[in-house]
């Protein structure tokens, strides 16, 4: 069989380096395209934040009246309080038992971090590394529930609480919510990468499972342990409706039913709720900011979407 050969057309250097010119221009406007629509979200998701601040350094005045037919100019002069009435943060503070409320946030949302942190480890480690039956029937069970609303799950949990007499307790807020289904399965993408020679190696030496856990898969977890822990207390922090249902007396009260109370108490004094408002977050953007290199890696090892659990 007689084989024909094709000629090859001869490519010159300065066809190459224009078609590589030219891939190098289109990958630039690209970057440069989604960089601008980045900034452009960056700037509407960081709007409503900079009024909240300017709102809060304003007189009782200057936060209710807007000027009419303002030009662009007057209406960005707006946000940039002439004179910042920092006295706003103290007087807000003041007008409600605030410290109790942080007091109590903080350690409800510490104690569910912690619970949720122990369950999420032991559990999401077995579904990882243990080889039983049912496991991964089980397991879609328990991913199963993060279908079911938390709101759902409100008056079969609130009876039970009555029944053991928890309410105005600390073990009402922080109890029914120290497993969590989002952080089992979080860490448990992020187990199932561990290397298993790793725990052959420390059997060889007599470590038990447990012991292996402790000693070195929350080491080498650390990123993902610490996406789970903000998680979790974000969502205690942020938590409204169930501490409303299970307390009534004021010093059981967490911030955001103290913040929800200030509200309709101070309806007509936006700078005073703004300032309110603008503390009650702040503890939050602290912990991002030191976790955040930690957070992002935890999100991308474990190869899960960013998307928030839903919050109690």
């Amino acid at each position: 069989m007689a084989v024909e050969a094709s000629a090859r057309v001869p490519v010159s250097s300065d066809a190459v380096q224009t078609r590589t010119a030219g891939r190098k221009r289109r990958f630039q406007l690209s970057g440069l395209l989604t960089h601008f629509v980045l900034i452009i979200g960056s700037v509407f998701a960081l709007l409503p934040f900079v009024w909240m601040v300017a709102t809060s350094l304003k007189t009782s005045d200057q936060a209710t009246n807007f000027p009419k037919n303002a030009d662009l100019g007057a209406t960005l002069r707006m946000f940039v309080p002439t004179n910042p009435q920092w006295s706003n943060y103290k007087d807000a503070w003041q007008s409600a038992d605030f410290g109790r409320y942080f007091f109590n946030s903080i350690l409800v949302a510490s104690l569910c971090t912690v619970g949720v942190l122990i369950t999420s480890v032991l559990a999401a480690y077995a579904f990882a590394k243990l080889d039983f039956r049912g496991s991964g029937l089980i397991f879609g069970l328990v991913l199963a529930t993060m279908m079911i609303p938390h709101e759902a799950a409100y008056i079969p949990n609130f009876v039970i609480v009555r029944n053991l007499q928890w309410i105005d307790t600390y073990a009402a807020l922080v109890i029914p919510w120290i497993a969590s289904p989002f952080n089992i399965f979080l860490l448990r993408q992020f187990f199932r990468a561990l290397p298993e020679e790793i725990y052959e190696a420390a059997a060889l030496d007599g470590c038990s499972r447990l012991r292996f856990i402790w000693q070195f898969a929350v080491p080498l977890s650390k990123p993902a342990l610490i996406t789970a822990g903000l998680f979790s207390f974000i969502g205690s922090w942020n938590s409204l409706l169930w501490p409303l249902i299970v307390t009534s007396q004021d010093s059981m009260r967490t911030i955001q039913v103290g913040l929800s109370n200030f509200l309709n108490s101070e309806q007509n004094e936006f700078h005073l709720l703004m300032a309110a408002a603008t503390f009650t977050i702040l503890p939050i953007i602290v912990i991002y900011f030191f976790a955040q290199r930690q957070f992002v890696e935890g999100i991308a090892k474990t190869g899960v979407k960013l998307s928030a659990p839903t919050l109690h």
